[in-house]
């Protein structure tokens, strides 16, 4: 057997594709609770509280025009002297926001401030501003934004423990060739120090494990056929023909879920199971 006869099995589609999905989900997730623990919900208060402001404005202007007594220059000395009622709690409001913070001048001009205007007053100011003019239904205190944080490094240590275990997956392999196989680990074995081979879930999972002790030295190797190789027809199932390649070159136990009427490999032991046994 030469050396291009050797079976090298490299990460599958299948795998790249499931840990790009997750690591593309928790990335965005942990870039979504970021924002929202950072920016995003004390924004939304800063919002909620200013649309407090304009509503407290509008009451405030019925209440001292009523009769059509109160003149522009009464209401902006008023209006001037009053400020957005935001929470003591500064953990909650954006840094950059400066406290206290006096009403807006739209709602210093008389002229504009007329019973059931506020609302229009209220879309005009945001566009202005550049801030959304949807309203939190409630603010958002420090509990929540602190959720936000405990939520962020959980999806954050997620998606680096699938870049590393990804990245740590695309450099292995496994191989097997006329003398022994070689493991994602690196780890040589040789057919000759292999005592023990569990295919029973390799039919329904792509797993098999080798037991060995010898001049390899003592263990056992996990082959992933789902991870490593794989089972397309189009790739020739080199999952399949390792293990196919293994069982020819293996003279061990063998156990396996086989049909009553299957024959064992010739020269090969075999201990074949009809249902579920516990490991």
């Amino acid at each position: 057997m030469t050396e291009s006869d050797t079976i090298v099995c490299k990460p599958t589609r299948w795998f790249l594709l499931r840990a790009l999905v997750m690591l593309l989900m928790f990335s965005t997730f942990a870039v979504m609770f970021c924002m929202d623990g950072s920016s995003g919900y004390r924004n939304k208060n800063e919002v909620f509280y200013l649309h407090q402001a304009f509503q407290t404005a509008n009451t405030k202007f019925t209440e001292r025009n009523q009769g059509g007594t109160l003149t522009p220059e009464a209401w902006k000395n008023f209006a001037a002297t009053q400020t957005v009622d935001f929470p003591a709690d500064r953990s909650v409001l954006p840094t950059r926001l400066t406290v206290p913070m006096a009403w807006p001048e739209i709602l210093q001009d008389y002229e504009r401030m007329q019973p059931l205007n506020w609302n229009l007053l209220w879309r005009e100011y945001t566009k202005t501003r550049g801030i959304n003019e949807s309203v939190p239904e409630e603010p958002y205190d420090s509990r929540k934004i602190k959720e936000q944080w405990v939520v962020f490094w959980i999806c954050a240590g997620l998606a680096l423990t699938i870049g590393f275990f990804l990245l740590r997956t695309l450099r292995r392999s496994i191989s097997a060739d006329a003398q022994a196989v070689t493991d994602q680990r690196g780890r040589r074995v040789a057919y000759a120090d292999m005592k023990f081979l569990d295919l029973r879930k390799w039919d329904t999972k792509g797993l098999a494990f080798v037991a060995y002790a010898g001049a390899s030295g003592s263990g056992r190797i996990r082959i992933d056929g789902l991870t490593y190789g794989g089972f397309r027809k189009e790739d020739g199932e080199p999952a399949e023909k390792l293990i196919l390649r293994l069982r020819s070159s293996f003279s061990g136990e063998v156990m396996e879920y086989a049909p009553l009427s299957s024959t064992p490999p010739a020269n090969t032991p075999s201990t074949t199971e009809t249902g579920p046994k516990p490991e």
